[in-house]
């Protein structure tokens, strides 16, 4: 499983804020306590005290010197500040869907076992409205799509609970619907058009990081639409 990150509270995120908005998120920028408690209105220990948090959940790196400090914005906190943004955009804009690139790609085959759990499957039958295919079809994102990829905390997913058997506790996991279509114009000419249903899924925990997705639909996607590792797919992903 991937390593537990503590969650961001509302501190957490504006001292994120503050710490890019002096340039920490285009590389490392200096600063002092006394600084950053100025622009937070708060204490000196309180500002202190938020950095720490932010470094031991790994939202920043942090060298502590003489005079100050050097801190740097992790992907994590970059993350973070772009899904915030997109709630805000969808707040005021109304939902946008988010076109993501990518390559097929063979997994590590944990989504099978998974999926196939009972306790998620009756889940996906009731909240989705069918029976996913044990098995989920990966995507390895472009650069650019690994950056817009926070903005589906933008938007509302269908939500699979956590549950527990026999002691062992199993997490939550986040459903977007989607549709999926080949990346170039011609091959939607020559192969197929586009296809849905389909829904990202976004466990709690996964082995998978940001510049993956998983997909999961009622049909074995390479099979049904003659897919292998390398094709290019544009997924659509939308709130529910």
């Amino acid at each position: 499983m991937s390593m537990t990150r503590g969650s961001l509270d509302a501190s957490g995120l504006a001292t994120l804020k503050e710490l890019a908005l002096v340039g920490a998120i285009d590389g490392r920028t200096k600063l002092s306590c006394a600084d950053l408690a100025e622009r937070l209105d708060a204490s000196t220990q309180t500002a202190s005290r938020r950095l720490r948090r932010l470094a031991e959940d790994s939202y920043i790196d942090r060298e502590v010197v003489g005079d100050g400090q050097w801190v740097q914005i992790t992907g994590a906190g970059e993350n973070s500040l772009r899904a915030e943004y997109a709630t805000y955009r969808r707040l005021f804009e109304g939902e946008q869907a988010v076109a993501l690139t990518g390559a097929v790609t063979t997994g590590m085959g944990e989504g099978r076992h998974y999926i196939s759990l009972s306790g998620y499957m009756q889940q996906f039958r009731e909240r989705l409205g069918y029976e996913p295919y044990p098995g989920t079809l990966n995507v390895a994102l472009g650069e650019d799509s690994i950056a817009r990829r926070p903005r589906l905390g933008g938007l509302e997913p269908v939500t699979i609970d956590g549950w527990e058997d026999d002691g062992r506790t199993y997490g939550p996991a986040y459903c977007y619907p989607a549709t999926i279509a080949p990346a170039d114009e011609t091959d939607r000419k020559d192969r197929f058009d586009s296809y849905e249903p389909v829904h990202v899924i976004a466990p709690e925990r996964t082995h998978h990081g940001e510049d993956n997705l998983e997909v999961i639909a009622p049909d074995q996607l390479r099979e049904t639409l003659g897919l292998a590792d390398g094709d290019e797919l544009t997924v659509t992903v939308e709130g529910r």
